[in-house]
């Protein structure tokens, strides 16, 4: 992102991030290290890549690394690089994050998830602004400028033995506290202008327009996945109501953390892909007159599959009213259900193109390829369909 379209999702109505802002704009210029906290989706990342855009190191590297990411045992020559030789495999000597993020910054991502023995190396880097690659015995300077960030309680951890506390006070020289959405609702408004904004250059598709209703709905709502979810509803928004008027309704609908709510949009999606694809009875074409040559031997004759309602209700059937079968079959699975369809048609068009792969991949509009996998998936045999 551009260091104009940092600014904007920080440049918000809210108390909290007004101060947040003004924090970040105080210690971008400065060399001291930054750590930054607060729950996951508040907005970490964007808030250590303004740190990084409005420092004087912006045309150099950000580099960002999530720390739980990594395994344990390839953290160290992640961050560190390693020499030819150091271990198994190491044919060559490799750079790590510190030496690729030289002259501009790197963001320690989750660093709350940081093994111990690393927290002990990443300390040395702290105190000394040297490191020494795995395997190697030079030193090098680490010219970088660190941002740390964290979902997790650090203090906590550290009373817990799982944190390192003199690493915790080495860090924690300029803090940044991040918010969640919950603490900034005035926020909201502006941030679905901003995310909105964002997507029609990233081929989401036509945005829905917003009634009062639908913003008030939204401020309203619960966001324990914070900035993150509120841009996954709006997608979802985008998607399921394109160019249209949405109230409070639907963003009820979509944004309410219920899995009922996924269930019934996702069954209500599957009948709509599988309306009409049911099985009836076969058509055939019509026998050909007595001046129409015969078929050839092996030629299988064309088949249709007639657009009829599903023929078995608890496989294939979609009820009247979605939510009002899921309320009623709380043991309902979604997955089993799909899996049923899926076995249900492929047996059915094997049956009806007399076993035949092509045939029945034909009409159920896959490569034949595909239907062998899913045959060998289900353990389907063409002579018991």
């Amino acid at each position: 992102m551009t260091k104009d379209e940092l600014f904007r999702y920080l440049d918000l109505p809210s108390r909290a991030m007004r101060e947040a802002l003004d924090l970040i704009s105080r210690v971008a210029p400065l060399s001291t290290t930054v750590f930054i906290s607060g729950p996951s989706g508040s907005g970490k990342e964007f808030a250590a890549r303004a740190v990084h855009a409005f420092s004087t190191r912006s045309a150099a590297p950000f580099v960002a690394v999530n720390c739980g990411a990594i395994p344990k045992e390839l953290l160290e020559s992640e961050l560190f690089g390693s020499e030819k030789g150091a271990y198994t495999g190491s044919v060559r000597t490799r750079s790590g994050l510190l030496e690729t993020a030289a002259g501009g910054t790197l963001f320690l991502d989750e660093l709350g998830d940081m093994p111990l023995d690393m927290q002990v190396k990443l300390l040395r880097v702290l105190e000394d602004r040297r490191f020494t690659r795995v395997g190697g015995s030079q030193e090098i300077k680490a010219d970088v400028r660190l941002v740390c960030a964290t979902h997790r309680d650090l203090m906590k951890m550290v009373e817990e033995g799982l944190f390192r506390e003199d690493l915790f006070y080495r860090i924690n020289v300029f803090p940044i506290a991040m918010k969640g959405l919950e603490d900034r609702r005035e926020d909201i408004p502006r941030l679905v202008e901003l995310i909105l904004k964002r997507f029609r250059g990233q081929g989401v598709g036509e945005a829905p327009k917003f009634q009062p209703s639908a913003i008030t709905a939204l401020q309203a709502a619960s966001w324990p996945g914070n900035v993150r979810q509120l841009r996954n509803v709006l997608e979802r928004c985008c998607v399921l109501y394109p160019g249209q008027s949405i109230g409070a309704a639907e963003i009820e609908r979509i944004a309410a953390p219920r899995k009922v709510i996924d269930r019934v949009e996702e069954t209500m999606a599957l009948f709509s892909s599988v309306q009409g694809l049911g099985f009836g009875a076969p058509v055939t074409q019509e026998p050909a007159a007595a001046s129409e040559p015969e078929e050839e031997p092996g030629d299988e004759p064309e088949r249709t599959m007639e657009l009829a309602p599903p023929m078995a209700p608890d496989l294939l059937s979609c009820p009247a009213d979605v939510q009002g079968f899921l309320r009623a079959t709380p043991d309902f699975n979604f997955r089993d259900h799909i899996m049923r369809i899926e076995v249900a048609f492929i047996k059915g068009a094997l049956v009806e193109m007399n076993g035949s792969v092509s045939g029945a991949a034909r009409v159920l509009g896959l490569q034949r390829t595909t239907l062998i996998e899913k045959m060998r998936k289900y353990a389907i045999d063409r002579e018991d369909a």
